[in-house]
C-alpha cells in the first residue's frame, strides 16, 4: 500500500450503498471496494468489451488496492429466512407455510412475494435483513483490516463531510478538521467491538414508547480524487438513503421493480385498499358522529316536541274557522324552537316588533290632546 497515498482518517463508507451491492452480488455481477479511498467499482457487463478488459487489467494489477466482495450463496440466503421465520415470526400458520417456501424451488422470489402480501409480517421482516445485513458487512471489513466509519452512523453536517472528504490525504489540516477526525477514530474502533457483532438490549428500565420520527440521514457529494481513469464509467455510486430500497430479491435492482412484478398483490394495491379503507372508515365516523348528534336531539327533545305539536294542533282545531294561516305559522315557530338551529332564527323576528312598541306611545299621545277640548268647551 506504499505506492497509494494513505487517508489521515478512516473511510467514509455508505451503509447503504454497501448492503445494495452486497444483496446484488452473485455469479454474474462483480463488486469492488477500494481501500484507499472507499469507493465501489461495479463490473457492468453491459459496457463496452474493451474498457471491461482494461477495467480487469487495472484490478489485477492493482489487486492489494481492491476487495472483491463476496457472493451470496443458496445456503446463506436460506439462512437469513429461516432465521427470521425462527426468530421473529410467531404465527403458527404462517411460520409453517415460510419453511415450506424456503424448502421448495424459487424459495427466494416466493419467500419475499409471500412477505409483502402480508404488511404484518414485512415491517419485521425489513428490520431484521438491515440488522443482519450489517453484521455481514462488518464482518467482512474487520476481515479486510479496513479502518472505517459508516457515513450514516456520523452526527456530522456537510460541509465539515466534505471538508473531511477533500482533505482525507493531507496531514496539515485546519484544527476544526483534526477534532473531528479524532472523533472519527474513536467512532472507528466501536465497529471492531465484540457488541457490534453482537448487538444487545441494554439492561434496566425499558424506555418509554414514543413515536418514531423518521429522518433521513444526512450524506455530503461523493468525493474521490484517487480514481483511475479506467474505473470511473465504473464507478457504483446510487443515492440510497433508506434501507426500504434495498430489496432481497436475486432478479430485481429495486423495490419498486420486485413490487411490480409480485404475481400476487403488489404493494400499489395494497396502498390503494388501505386508502380506501381508511376513507370508508372516515366516513363510519362521520356518519356515527351526526347519528350521536341526532339521538342526543331526539332522546331529550323528542316528548317536548311531540307534546308541544300536538297542543297547538288542538288549538288549530278549534279555532280553525276563524285564523287557520296565523296559528299554523305559530306551530311552525314552535317547532323550530325545538330543533337545533331554531334559536338562531328568532333574532330576524325580533326586529319588526321594536316599530311597533313605538308606535303605541305616538297613539296614547294624540288620544290625550282630543280628551282636552271637551273640557274646555
Amino acid at each position: 500500500m506504499s505506492k497509494f497515498p494513505i487517508a489521515q482518517n478512516p473511510l467514509l463508507l455508505r451503509y447503504h450503498r454497501l448492503m445494495d451491492a452486497f444483496a446484488k452480488s452473485d455469479d454474474e455481477r462483480d463488486f469492488y471496494l477500494d481501500k484507499v479511498e472507499g469507493f465501489i467499482v461495479y463490473v457492468d457487463l453491459d459496457k463496452g468489451q474493451k474498457e471491461i478488459e482494461e477495467l480487469e487489467q487495472e484490478i489485477a494489477t492493482n489487486s492489494e488496492r481492491y476487495c472483491l466482495l463476496p457472493k451470496m450463496t443458496f445456503y446463506e440466503t436460506k439462512k437469513f429466512m429461516e432465521g427470521f421465520v425462527n426468530e421473529k415470526v410467531y404465527d403458527i400458520d404462517t411460520k409453517e407455510k415460510l419453511l415450506d417456501i424456503i424448502q421448495s424451488k424459487e424459495a427466494r422470489e416466493n419467500f419475499l412475494e409471500f412477505i409483502y402480501d402480508h404488511l404484518t409480517e414485512l415491517e419485521k421482516w425489513q428490520q431484521y435483513y438491515v440488522e443482519r445485513s450489517r453484521i455481514r458487512i462488518i464482518e467482512w471489513l474487520r476481515l479486510q483490516n479496513i479502518q472505517f466509519v459508516f457515513e450514516e452512523d456520523l452526527d456530522v453536517n456537510k460541509s465539515m463531510m466534505e471538508k473531511l472528504k477533500r482533505h482525507l490525504f493531507d496531514v496539515k489540516v485546519p484544527k476544526e478538521i483534526a477534532t473531528v477526525r479524532e472523533a472519527l477514530a474513536a467512532k472507528a474502533k466501536t465497529y471492531y467491538s465484540n457488541e457490534a457483532l453482537n448487538p444487545r438490549p441494554k439492561r434496566g428500565r425499558p424506555p418509554k414508547q414514543v413515536a418514531k420520527v423518521e429522518v433521513e440521514p444526512q450524506v455530503a457529494v461523493d468525493m474521490y480524487t484517487t480514481v483511475p481513469a479506467v474505473c470511473r464509467q465504473f464507478l457504483y455510486l446510487p443515492e440510497i438513503t433508506s434501507a426500504a430500497s434495498v430489496t432481497f430479491s436475486a432478479k430485481f435492482d429495486t423495490e419498486a421493480q420486485l413490487l411490480a412484478n409480485l404475481r400476487g398483490s403488489t404493494r400499489v394495491k395494497i396502498d390503494t385498499k388501505l386508502q380506501a379503507l381508511s376513507e370508508r372508515l372516515e366516513s363510519l365516523r362521520t356518519l356515527s358522529s351526526r347519528l350521536a348528534g341526532i339521538e342526543d336531539i331526539t332522546s331529550g327533545a323528542e316528548g317536548r316536541l311531540i307534546k308541544a305539536v300536538s297542543k297547538k294542533e288542538e288549538e288549530v282545531e278549534e279555532e280553525e274557522t276563524e285564523e287557520g294561516p296565523p296559528k299554523k305559522r305559530r306551530i311552525m315557530e314552535v317547532v323550530k324552537g325545538f330543533l337545533p338551529g331554531g334559536k338562531k332564527k328568532e333574532k330576524p323576528a325580533a326586529k319588526p316588533e321594536q316599530p311597533a312598541e313605538i308606535k303605541k306611545p305616538g297613539v296614547k299621545m294624540v288620544t290625550q290632546i282630543q280628551s282636552k277640548k271637551p273640557k274646555k268647551k
